[in-house]
């Protein structure tokens, strides 16, 4: 018998005004006068996201979800290079206290997926020191909040830069550059184009990286079809985490659209893997990758109630039988 706890991503299709990416663009920063004022509105919108963040949380408790996934644009031009020197966590440690406080009430679990820039196996130094500084980024908001840093950025090998091996290679190689606090962070995902299942699980068992598996992207990449014979290997691989097994869930868009996200989960897919996976961990924490966020979420719900092959729990999680 395993326990399945679903989360979604970011953002809500239920809460109103409640988006926690709110941003301004450089060319909108430079035409404020006031350089100092227009830090003060950076400041302001990142408060606000935060503000939103709790809004999320409070939220996802009050409806049983106990998994989120942070956005990865709470702060607008954090690491821009136009504002070097700006202290912007300073106006955030109360907000980010306060947030961590409710996280650890509730005993949530939060993370973050970085943008696709940040990328660990790119042959270009500048690029390397860039990704560096926005997992340092994303490091800072997690201490803020008093959260273990531990398996709580979530990330895919890299470009390919038609060379797989090599880039496999390159990855291990800069891995030796990357400080000790992020390394504790990062887990991998298997990708829908370039890094299949056992591409990425040489990486994780050779550099002790957690493998967050991508069920979507793994049917979409048909080099490697078979998973079921490597599952062991994946779960291996959460051997020295404290936190339970994750992996993604979504859904074709359609057959011409594979690798693009449903607006919704296929029930009967998701039945599939779970049947597969079945008490071989004692829990796994879904994160669902749809269009329509927590609203996915709470339909694929309403299509599992009833059942027999499973008993509901909450709002957000339930246990095979």
């Amino acid at each position: 018998m395993t326990i399945v706890r679903l989360g979604f991503v970011a953002m809500s299709m239920e809460l109103k005004n409640s988006s926690p990416s709110q941003t301004m663009t450089f060319s909108q920063f430079e035409k404020i006068t006031d350089r100092e004022g227009a830090i003060r509105k950076l400041e302001r919108i990142a408060l606000s996201n935060l503000g939103n963040c709790h809004r999320l949380l409070k939220h996802n408790v009050a409806n049983g979800i106990s998994f989120f996934r942070f956005s990865s644009k709470l702060i607008p031009l954090a690491n821009h290079e136009a504002l070097q020197g700006w202290d912007f966590l300073s106006p955030l440690k109360e907000e980010l206290k306060n947030l961590g406080n409710y996280i650890q009430k509730h005993n949530l679990r939060v993370d973050f997926h970085p943008d696709h820039f940040v990328v660990l196996n790119s042959p270009k130094k500048e690029i390397l020191i860039a990704s560096l500084k926005t997992l340092k980024l994303h490091a800072d908001l997690l201490r803020g909040m008093g959260i273990d840093l531990g398996q709580r950025c979530v990330m895919h090998v890299g470009g390919s830069y038609k060379d797989k091996m090599g880039a496999l290679e390159r990855f291990i190689s800069n891995w030796g550059h990357v400080p000790s606090f992020i390394q504790t962070m990062i887990m991998l995902e298997n990708d829908d184009k370039s890094f299949h299942l056992r591409d990425t699980l040489y990486l994780c068992e050779k550099l002790g990286i957690p493998l967050v598996f991508d069920y979507h992207h793994h049917i979409a990449n048909f080099e490697e079809k078979n998973w079921v014979q490597d599952w062991d290997r994946v779960v291996n691989t959460w051997s020295t985490s404290q936190l339970p097994i994750k992996m993604h869930i979504s859904s074709p868009k359609s057959d011409k659209e594979f690798r693009s996200h449903a607006d919704y989960i296929d029930v009967q897919m998701f039945l599939k893997f779970l049947n597969e996976i079945n008490g071989s961990v004692p829990q796994i924490d879904c994160m669902i990758e749809a269009k329509q966020k927590d609203r996915a979420l709470f339909q694929l719900m309403k299509e599992l109630k009833g059942n027999t092959s499973l008993e509901i729990i909450d709002g957000a999680s339930f246990r095979l039988k």
